[in-house]
């Protein structure tokens, strides 16, 4: 074999290891990865030994005997290195700090409005990792990479959003560079839909699923999709916009220049549009009642309905099923194992679950449907956060892969 074809092999049995080791957090032994990667044990030892000299993986204990002495087992050190995952929403910006098995150690959030432009709104991203850093007893040294969701159609390579619908001002805007100026550490930028899909994928309820969907149920709507066990982004990262699937041609403008789609008929921003006018028109309801001066936001619905408000039940029944009739398309032509959903609307729980339900009974083929399950998202709130961890854990590993050994510590 080639030298360069023997360099190729060792990368790719080094990658492979370090996944198992990755995928079995209570411990898996050399014999076991030598095993699973049909490889021999020497070759595996040398992998293991370069992992443990750099301080990626530690020697914990001893496992269950397969019959001889009892083996000394592998683990990823959580204290290597730290990440960041952030979650940047239309309204909201949600910061993780976690170790390299992906414990958060420490959050912070904050508000904002997506509208105030890039600058703005990065400068407050900036701050409010810088925050959390210190509250997690954290300098900016020790993060290895940091991952950031986006509400708009992400052109990977080029670490900006595409024509983003509640993006205004954003456009091409160079968003990775700015924050890798800013941190001077890795970056790297995905849809919150996509992340939120990677997130479950990785840490919650979509573990062990090669093919989901996850619905970001949020000020608009938006969908991640795996297949595969890949998620799918398509050819300039558009893939998954579901909140632009028209549902009624005589429907309400959207943001993306159309009229009736589901984000203008079902996602947050509309919700808490036909919440003001339901209170305008004089309708009895427990929203009449908050603040005078108050603007009624879908929050506001989804407690008011879980206090038992018929009005607020019923306005989240009816995007619920909009939701479900877009589901039902979707089940027909990916037909997912699994579909999640999330996004801070979710939390309504089964006054919108119970209706996105019914609706894709009524619309989805049945051979579609009897191979899909759709449930709340487990991760709630931290669903896409904890896809841009696991997002800065494929960088931080990929550059200790990368680095191979070139220095004693070559990427912790």
């Amino acid at each position: 074999m080639m030298k360069e074809d023997q360099k190729i092999v060792l990368r790719l049995n080094k990658d492979a290891a370090l996944g198992l080791i990755r995928r079995n957090p209570s411990g898996i032994s050399r014999a076991e990865i030598a095993e699973q990667l049909s490889v021999s044990r020497s070759t595996v030892s040398s992998i293991v030994d370069d992992f443990i000299s750099s301080g990626l993986v530690l020697e914990r204990g001893v496992g269950a005997s397969r019959g001889g002495r009892r083996p000394i087992v592998l683990e990823i050190n959580p204290d290597a290195g730290r990440v960041v995952g952030v979650d940047m929403g239309a309204s909201h910006m949600l910061v993780v700090v976690a170790d390299l098995r992906g414990q958060i150690l420490c959050e912070a959030e904050d508000q904002l409005d997506i509208a105030s432009g890039p600058e703005v709104c990065l400068r407050g991203m900036s701050g409010l990792v810088s925050e959390t850093l210190a509250q997690a007893g954290c300098s900016l040294e020790k993060v290895r990479a940091i991952g950031v969701g986006v509400p708009g159609p992400v052109v990977a390579a080029q670490g900006i959003v595409s024509s983003p619908p509640i993006m205004p001002g954003w456009d091409g805007f160079p968003i990775r560079q700015w924050l890798e100026a800013q941190w001077r550490r890795s970056v790297m930028i995905d849809n919150d839909a996509d992340l939120g899909a990677l997130g479950e994928w990785t840490f919650g309820a979509g573990q062990g699923e090669a093919n989901l969907a996850y619905i970001k149920i949020g000020t608009g709507i938006g969908c991640g999709i795996l297949l595969d066990g890949r998620l799918y982004h398509g050819v300039l990262g558009t893939a998954g916009e579901i909140g632009h699937v028209t549902i009624s041609q005589d429907g309400p403008p959207c943001k993306c220049g159309n009229y009736g789609c589901l984000e203008a008929m079902a996602g947050g921003r509309a919700i808490a549009q036909r919440a003001q006018m339901v209170v305008k028109a004089g309708q009895r309801t427990a929203l009449a009642n908050l603040t005078p001066g108050h603007e009624i936001t879908a929050r506001d619905v989804a407690l008011a309905a879980q206090a038992g408000d018929a009005i607020s039940q019923q306005l989240l029944g009816d995007a619920g099923r909009h939701i479900g009739s877009a589901l039902a398309s979707l089940i027909n032509l990916l037909n997912p194992g699994l579909i999640l959903i999330g996004g801070g609307v979710a939390e309504a729980g089964e006054f919108i679950l119970g209706p996105v339900q019914e609706a894709v009974q009524q619309r989805s083929l049945r051979a579609s449907l009897q191979a899909t399950r759709i449930a709340q998202a487990a991760l709630g709130r931290h669903s896409v956060s904890m896809g841009a961890v696991s997002l800065a854990l494929s960088m931080a590993f990929q550059a200790h892969l990368r680095a191979g050994r070139r220095a004693k510590h070559p990427a912790f």
